[in-house]
């Protein structure tokens, strides 16, 4: 690709920066008025607990049918997102910029005293640029942290449907079947995760990411940028790369992401339903914990390899988070929490105690016969 056009390409255009504006607005006023199961977050450190309405679904499936109408009456093209792709990303740059100046300058100002709003002033700007100063802010009345998460995950999916349309809707299908197994495999897929976590959004009150992390670069940039756009790499790559997958292979690619689906469904419903409840059962038997601590954690997601490669990258620096997490909190769990880490109970690395496989964008990490991790896309 010439370099020139890339950059002039890369340019937000008014059309682009309405698109972004449009969809952000939705969002926001879709997340406020439509109904939605209210849940309770976590308890937080002053005592409080945050509500969340979880109405992403029914968010984004009216969102769908709107866009789908709008087409059909020649209001919005279905490749807008599509034929815009680079002038999207650098829009959704520069507004994840402006939006962390407001959040460094709005949080820096901040008196609050409770958990979701006390400053986390270090004295050091670009950790406290990168990893936020607040908890929880919030813009009128809309938790941004959560609004971020949504954003990011319907832009991944309109961004699919856009490359299908792209590819399909105003072009003859002459492709052979193997190459329409690839694109259609791959996209049809993603799309059933990302549905998958809107039907389960209730799980993400209880992420690390919601309950612990503030709200910085990293977050705002992963959600906004890294996860609609990196995450789709593939989708955008096969708009001009045919490639060509047998129907076995396709067949054996769902049944891959299927069983991975099911292992990572189940870990983050177990997670979840022990933070609310750490005395409930899972499997019908008492959780095994060691100080306090379900042992069972995790995380998941050159261009068609590049989830692999970023998930273990992910996984190595978030192994090495959560240890020292919990060695930091070793005098208030005791001990043997400590101990998790320090002798070969457990660690994310391939050895001849644990046996790891990375398939169709999934990567497992068993411990003997007791699950360890299970890691998805994110």
């Amino acid at each position: 690709m010439d370099l020139g056009f890339l950059l002039h390409a890369l340019i937000p255009s008014w059309n682009s920066v309405a698109v972004l504006v449009v969809f952000f607005a939705y969002l926001a006023v879709a997340g406020s008025i439509l109904p939605g199961k209210i849940v309770r977050g976590v308890t937080l450190l002053d005592g409080s607990r945050l509500r969340y309405r979880c109405n992403g679904l029914l968010a984004l499936l009216l969102l769908v049918g709107l866009l789908g109408v709008g087409s059909k009456m020649n209001f919005v093209p279905p490749t807008v997102i599509s034929d815009r792709g680079l002038e999207l990303l650098s829009a959704t740059f520069i507004f994840s910029f402006l939006v962390m100046l407001v959040l460094y300058a709005a949080g820096s100002q901040s008196c609050d005293k409770g958990s979701s709003l006390k400053p986390h002033i270090t004295g050091n700007l670009i950790h406290e640029w990168w990893y936020g100063i607040q908890l929880n802010p919030r813009f009128m009345g809309i938790d941004l942290k959560f609004f971020f998460v949504r954003a990011g995950m319907m832009g991944w999916l309109l961004i699919n449907l856009s490359i299908k349309c792209s590819r399909w809707l105003f072009e003859p299908i002459n492709d052979p079947l193997p190459v329409i197994l690839c694109a259609f495999s791959l996209t049809s897929l993603r799309q059933l995760y990302i549905l998958d976590y809107f039907v389960h959004e209730e799980y993400m009150t209880s992420n690390w990411v919601i309950i612990a992390e503030r709200l910085g670069f990293m977050l705002v940039f992963g959600d906004l940028v890294w996860i609609p756009f990196t995450f789709s790499i593939q989708g955008w790559w096969l708009l001009n790369n045919k490639v060509e997958l047998t129907t076995a292979a396709a067949v054996a690619n769902c049944i891959v992401f299927l069983i991975g689906y099911l292992v990572f469904r189940g870990a983050n419903k177990q997670k979840h339903v022990f933070k609310k409840n750490p005395k409930a059962l899972i499997w019908g038997k008492p959780p095994k914990v060691i100080g306090g601590k379900l042992l069972a954690s995790g995380y998941c997601s050159p261009i068609p390899d590049f989830y692999p490669i970023y998930l273990f990258i992910l996984l190595v620096w978030r192994e090495r988070r959560d240890k020292l997490a919990v060695l930091r909190n070793t005098k208030k769990y005791g001990q043997n929490t400590a101990d998790l880490f320090h002798g070969e109970y457990f660690h994310i690395c391939i050895s001849n105690h644990k046996n790891a496989a990375i398939t169709a964008g999934n990567l497992f990490v068993q411990y003997n016969h007791n699950l360890a991790c299970i890691m998805d896309i994110a």
